[in-house]
């Protein structure tokens, strides 16, 4: 694991970073073989998720999203306690920060361009006052190609805000002009980690090869932001006893006897349509 001598300073200069470009990352993060223990942990929870009502929701034609609990990941207690990790949301949103998302992405052979959008629509402490009170963090279980409908991002459109924007997601087809001229395709590797404000604007792209490209997401927000919600993973009683307290200090989720799959409530509007 990667180690910091001035994690401070390594928050600051992804705080400078997400705030200006609205996307920051950290190559070889973790290994090639714990990224593939990460995808085989996916590509389990997905078949589970894909035959249950709301267990997968379609984010456009072959993509999907899944949420997932901690257990079901056995990186997770590696993921969020990462020095980079923990530097990035302390920097970013206090030291109170809260883990309240846990899920995957994935694109299959076939997916088409997204329409460009942001995940939520902005709140009012980012329009009124320009801060970012959540985050979300990206890693890829496949070394990503160019045919393989890789993640693209429009740097610093995170404060965009217009009355136009459908369900306050989605801009409309006249101002794609500019985010197509802006926009930038990430092409992480294994073992990679991105952070991002999830208000930039971004779709995916289609997928032209005969591949998967399935994506972990961990959402983290400041005490003051609401994603939560949206999501409802738990924790069981063997599973919290066993979690350092740097997870449970910011880990804010029901400690159950049994887990329950999770039924999806974050849907976004728009996504199920063709291409863009």
């Amino acid at each position: 694991m990667t180690t910091f001598i001035n994690d401070a300073e390594v928050g600051a200069k992804a705080r400078d970073a997400i705030y200006t470009d609205g996307i920051t990352a950290l190559k070889g993060a973790f290994s090639a073989e714990w990224a593939d223990a990460m995808r085989e942990d996916i590509e389990t929870a997905f078949a589970e998720a894909i035959n249950r009502e709301g267990g997968a929701v379609g984010r456009g034609p072959k993509r999907y999203y899944v949420e997932i609990h901690p257990e079901q990941l056995r990186g997770f207690v590696d993921l969020v306690t990462h020095p980079w990790v923990v530097a990035v949301c302390t920097a970013v949103l206090g030291p109170r920060y809260e883990i309240v998302e846990l899920g995957f992405d994935i694109p299959f052979a076939g997916a088409v361009n997204q329409p460009w959008h942001r995940d939520f629509p902005m709140p009012e402490v980012t329009r009124t006052d320009r801060r970012l009170n959540s985050l979300a963090f990206n890693l890829t279980g496949v070394d990503t190609t160019d045919d393989m409908g890789p993640f693209e991002i429009a740097p610093g459109t995170q404060f965009d805000d217009s009355p136009e924007f459908g369900h306050d997601m989605f801009p409309p087809k006249p101002h794609y002009g500019r985010y197509n001229e802006l926009a930038v395709r990430k092409y992480p590797q294994r073992g990679d980690i991105s952070a991002r404000s999830a208000l930039t604007i971004h779709r995916g792209t289609a997928n032209k090869s005969e591949k998967s490209r399935p994506v972990l997401v961990l959402g983290v927000d400041a005490p003051d932001a609401t994603n939560g919600d949206k999501h409802a993973m738990a924790v069981t009683r063997d599973y919290w006893a066993s979690l350092p307290q740097l997870v449970k200090d910011h880990l804010h989720c029901p400690v159950v006897d049994t887990l329950t799959p999770i039924t999806q409530k974050h849907t976004i509007e728009g996504l199920v349509m063709g291409e863009a």
